[in-house]
């Protein structure tokens, strides 16, 4: 089997090229440049020149995917990602199938995995489908053997022309890459609570990140620190869940994570099912003891 893919995030293309490596052969197009993606196995590594217009780039994957002989192409679920999935999909009368986190072979069939009914499920889906989007953290980033070459084409500009691009002012945080991670959601509160947890997360080297709630809803946290769904979806080493019910739109975000440990007052909360560590308690009271242990 053969797969081009195409990411605009140097995160999400190592992941998915560790994910094929062992599956056949793939080539990676991308708009990044930093030098890395060439150590992860593809066949060939095409970078992307100019200003990143969506139809430009479907027309390169579309020329791309007719003569170099390939069986899939996946596409990173990014904001542009997902522009280009569905102009290539339409150029090449192709089905899209969305946001997989994962994806098997059965004979002439695909099947894969992804949420469904915001969040509230997981999809398992068999189909012909040729065109996949995939979301971030569908692997382990894994570096292969040798280095891969690279071409470079350019971006031909659509019937609308980029005059600029001004990226969205966040504060610069990387959930994706956290070992640690503690997360706080409704049950902290009040917002002064964010202070008042800060140095556990410092004293355990983590990164800050809250429920839907916390980011979008209180904006007690900012909107980059969003973990689920709609937000980041994160693998750490250590998930501390605090004050966090654990709606399914939360635990898509989360479900990777190597460890969780969670603290609620609702000994029935549903995070309590993903979690390997629980604590029924006021978190304003726990986290002072596990800190005191420290």
């Amino acid at each position: 089997m053969k797969f081009l893919i195409f990411s605009d995030s140097e995160d999400s293309a190592k992941q998915v090229m560790t994910f094929l490596r062992g599956k056949g052969d793939f080539v990676l197009s991308s708009t990044e440049r930093n030098e890395s993606i060439s150590k992860y196995g593809a066949q060939k590594v095409l970078l992307l020149e100019g200003k990143p217009d969506p139809k430009g780039i479907a027309s390169i994957l579309s020329d791309e995917f007719s003569n170099g002989g390939y069986d899939y192409i996946l596409i990173a679920s990014t904001v542009l990602g997902r522009d280009i999935a569905s102009l290539f999909s339409g150029q090449k009368s192709l089905e899209v199938t969305p946001e997989i986190f994962d994806l098997k072979f059965n004979e002439t069939t695909v099947i894969t995995k992804r949420y469904g009914l915001g969040g509230k499920a997981v999809l398992e889906e068999e189909s012909k489908s040729k065109v996949f989007t995939f979301l971030t953290g569908i692997s382990e980033d894994v570096p292969g053997d040798g280095v891969s070459p690279k071409e470079t084409r350019s971006i031909p500009e659509g019937a609308v022309k980029i005059l600029e691009i001004e990226m969205k002012k966040e504060k610069e945080v990387n959930l994706e890459k956290a070992n640690i991670i503690v997360a706080v959601g409704r049950g902290l509160g009040k917002k002064e609570g964010i202070q008042q947890i800060d140095p556990f997360v410092k004293a355990v080297k983590g990164e800050f990140a809250g429920s839907r709630p916390v980011c979008l809803d209180y904006h007690w946290l900012s909107e980059d620190r969003q973990v689920g769904y709609s937000g980041r979806t994160v693998k750490p080493k250590v998930y501390v869940a605090l004050g966090i019910s654990g709606q399914i739109q939360h635990i898509a975000g989360m479900r990777g994570s190597k460890v969780v440990v969670a603290v609620n007052k609702d000994k029935n909360a549903p995070i309590f099912q993903e979690a390997d560590y629980g604590i029924v308690g006021d978190l304003y009271q726990v986290v002072p003891k596990i800190m005191s242990h420290l």
